[in-house]
């Protein structure tokens, strides 16, 4: 089989320092070789060749959380308390948008992952539209599909329609695009539920994902029933029990951690709670961005990473955040975690870029496949152009990146070989199309808020 080659004046395997001038050679969905192009096998001398010049060839960013099906609410949630922004965002998800909607709304979300260099995509959602996006995109991801169940009387019920939908989504699974659990968060979902779905994924070797200590509310509803979170739910009749314990120790004292889930957010965890993630040896979804517009607070990066944590960098929605964006959301993790540290040091680029790319990998069990460029790994590749004025000049291309680049640098992505933007354009959807029809949303949503 012919391979292709890729040269660019920087390759950044992150598994490794970076190359200069180096070669990517790529045969049919893997890395033949990353590295000086000395050194590269006899295949070279026959293999076409494309130069991105003054660029950086690089893995594929890794996105650990995002819900891509709530594109269509970009700005559409400003500037609300959390439990107000959640009715809303509910209201207009299940009131005002249809499955054609959420389908349209996740397909656009794709596209601009796909263009800010995003290769894999970790997506929470209880529709099936991000996963259909995933599969028609050629994106790699995990379609974690939610459940939600706070009255543990309906627990079973719950469990069983659950269960339906991932037969479904299974069916239709690819080897890029793979399917898990999402039992949502610890005020929509019973300690029954939780267990059931737990026991459930480890049965059927589902991944689980969790939204866990995102909030105040949520400490304050585990730790002692009360606040926001508890008010709601007895206001729906639905008996509140205090835990006395944080959501981590919670979910360590009912077995959730026995299923070693992804555990997004974790800003409210404390040290105790890291060693609890440590031992189950649970992961974590970093959404600085989101934790921050939200005034929820910053999750404690270095003591993760320091007890072993797996950690990988998500976006979350852009409906909290407002952009799909990897290399933004490493820039905000790099300085606002050097701001409260007061460290100018801590953490290199290097190490950020780490969590974009091989930490969120390993966070999605994928370390093994993709995440750096070495030889025998899936060639999730992306070109990033250096040679634009904000870039010039480079003197440390890890730097350049994390530091001064954006999504708009972005001129290549690559999934398994396979070319998903090029020249300005995404190979696998109609962006121009998607884009009308997302519009055409927003403005339903903004009529309906005015009645």
């Amino acid at each position: 089989m012919r391979c292709r080659a890729y040269s660019a004046e920087w390759i950044l395997p992150i598994s490794s320092p970076p190359i200069r001038n180096g070669i990517v050679l790529v045969q049919g969905h893997r890395i033949l070789f990353a590295g000086e192009s000395s050194g590269a096998p006899p295949e070279l001398a026959e293999s076409e060749l494309i130069e991105f010049g003054t660029a950086a060839l690089l893995p594929g960013f890794v996105n650990s959380h995002a819900h891509l099906e709530l594109t269509v609410m970009r700005g559409y949630l400003e500037d609300l308390a959390f439990r107000n922004w959640i009715s809303k965002l509910t209201r207009a998800k299940y009131d005002l948008l249809s499955p054609e909607a959420l389908n349209v709304s996740a397909m656009l979300g794709a596209a601009e992952a796909i263009r800010a260099g995003i290769t894999t995509v970790a997506d929470t959602g209880d529709s099936v539209s991000a996963f259909d996006a995933l599969l028609a995109s050629g994106l790699r991801g995990i379609a974690y599909r939610e459940v939600f169940g706070p009255d543990p009387m309906t627990a079973n019920l719950s469990l069983a329609d659950l269960s339906a939908k991932v037969v479904e989504m299974r069916g239709r699974a690819t080897t890029l695009v793979s399917v898990g659990v999402s039992p949502h968060a610890p005020y929509t979902v019973s300690k029954e539920l939780f267990q059931l779905v737990c026991e459930y994924a480890r049965r059927e070797n589902l991944d689980v994902c969790i939204h866990t200590a995102e909030s105040e509310s949520e400490e304050q509803l585990i730790m002692n029933a009360q606040g926001e979170f508890a008010d709601a739910l007895r206001s729906r009749g639905i008996d509140v029990r205090a835990f006395g314990s944080s959501t981590v120790a919670y979910f360590a004292s009912i077995g959730v951690l026995d299923s070693s889930p992804l555990l997004v957010h974790c800003v409210r965890a404390d040290q105790r709670d890291i060693e609890l993630m440590a031992r189950s040896k649970s992961r974590v979804a970093h959404c600085p961005k989101s934790n921050a517009k939200l005034g929820h607070g910053i999750a404690p990066l270095a003591g993760l990473l320091k007890a072993g944590v797996r950690v990988g960098i998500g976006t979350d929605s852009v409906a909290s955040n407002n952009r799909c964006d990897i290399i933004d959301e490493g820039r905000f993790c790099c300085l606002v975690h050097r701001a409260d540290s007061r460290t100018f040091t801590d953490p290199a680029p290097r190490d950020v870029l780490k969590l974009m790319t091989q930490g969120g990998a390993e966070a999605l069990g994928l370390g093994e496949v993709i995440g750096t460029l070495e030889p025998g790994k899936y060639a999730d590749l992306i070109a990033v152009d250096l040679s634009r004025a904000h870039n010039t000049p480079v003197n440390d291309p890890e730097a350049a990146i994390l530091f001064s680049c954006e999504a708009s640098d972005v001129v290549m992505t690559m999934v398994a070989g396979r070319m998903l933007f090029e020249g300005g354009q995404v190979n696998t959807l109609d962006e121009a199309r998607l884009r009308i029809q997302v519009d055409g949303m927003r403005r339903l949503l903004v009529g309906s808020a005015e009645c």
